[in-house]
């Protein structure tokens, strides 16, 4: 090896974090893992390694727990996306930096870039590397401004950018710039994380880092950045990569103001807009309305059915003239003709609802 090889920084390598068991997206993810829901067409962790190989980087290693074989059945390798995926899984929750220390055997480089795998987010990968690697950092963060930090604890830096406190949520945060969930970690500072029990990011790892001197960098920025753990946030994220408002590589079909998966029929009469998804093998009827909405695969929507800002599960069937504005259906469900779910309403697998017009506005 020559010394410019030596002295040359190493391929950087990546970590997933896909282990949560997506409580609050229920019933969706009593079927699949949250990362791996239809979201503008494909799992939704299909679009962030699109953009995480786009970056230049090929070895990902995916921390995984619950439904944990679903991930391996799906990629398989990853060549298809031309990365080299590997697979670990947690023998209990170990939390954030517990999760990353859990797979520290599989990691050879000097840089390890750390993403949850619940977030849709516009940073600048190559940038976001280059800022670690300039000053030196033993971690770096992706910032992000958001216009009401006070749901989220907030990240102070200084004029360098080195991050200077993590702060606990609070009615007067000092700062707007909040932690993104997205880090650049040097693989000896996951050696270093306790092994075998749960351990924080945010409460245990990174106040330690900062009380022992070592440099935690900020990247700040204003990119596009959505936590996908609610209902509603789940279809604004779909929406917003069909509509082109998030950034993917992995849309499979043109950005527009719908998207339509193969063996999907929809009616010349229908009405199908904001960024709404439509599986494959769906039927769209006439009449109908389907608005800012994912549809899995093989849902029927009858005549005058009109759906807006919700979730319907595969294989579920949504009667004539039913209204559904802000619901999650899940698989094999049955809305029957001139129902109305309406304010977050949710319906389990496999529930038959009545028809004649009854209206519901409490989970079911």
């Amino acid at each position: 090896m020559s010394a410019d090889d030596r002295d040359a920084p190493s391929t950087a390598e990546a970590v997933v974090l896909v282990g949560g068991r997506g409580v609050r997206l229920r019933p969706l993810t009593l079927s699949a893992p949250k990362p791996m829901l239809p979201t503008a067409g494909v799992p939704f962790l299909r679009h962030l390694l699109s953009r995480i190989r786009a970056a230049g980087i090929e070895h990902v290693v995916l921390g995984t727990s619950y439904k944990a074989e679903v991930f391996a059945e799906h990629f398989g390798d990853g060549s298809d996306l031309g990365l080299r995926l590997e697979y670990v899984v947690e023998p209990e929750p170990l939390d954030t930096a517990g999760a990353i220390r859990n797979v520290a055997d599989r990691l050879s480089a000097d840089d390890v870039l750390v993403f949850n795998g619940d977030i849709l987010s516009g940073v600048d990968l190559t940038a976001l590397l280059a800022t670690h690697r300039d000053t030196a950092a033993d971690v770096t963060l992706h910032l992000v401004k958001v216009a009401d930090p006070r749901r989220f604890g907030c990240v102070p830096t200084d004029a360098d950018g080195r991050v200077t406190a993590f702060l606990e949520k609070t009615e007067n945060p000092p700062v707007d710039q909040i932690n993104a969930g997205c880090y650049v970690f040097r693989r000896e500072v996951i050696n270093r994380i306790p092994a075998g029990r749960p351990v924080s990011v945010e409460r245990e790892t990174f106040p330690e880092l900062l009380a022992s001197g070592a440099r935690v960098q900020g990247y700040v920025d204003t990119s596009y950045w959505l936590d996908m753990g609610t209902p509603e946030a789940f279809v604004r994220a779909s929406a917003d990569l069909v509509l082109g408002a998030a950034p993917t590589n992995a849309l499979p079909g043109e950005r527009g103001e719908a998207l339509v998966l193969g063996g999907a029929s929809v009616a010349a009469s229908a009405r199908v807009s904001g960024g709404s998804s439509i599986g494959a093998d769906c039927v769209v009827d006439d009449g109908a309305h389907v608005t800012g909405s994912v549809l899995f695969d093989g849902v029927r929507v009858a005549k005058d059915a009109v759906i807006e800002n919700s979730v319907i599960g595969a294989g579920a069937t949504i009667g004539a003239g039913a209204v559904l504005r802000g619901a999650i259906v899940g698989d094999e469900a049955h809305i029957g003709a001139g129902c109305e779910l309406l304010d977050g309403i949710r319906v389990w697998p496999g529930v038959n609802l009545p028809e004649h017009g009854v209206r519901f506005s409490a989970d079911c």
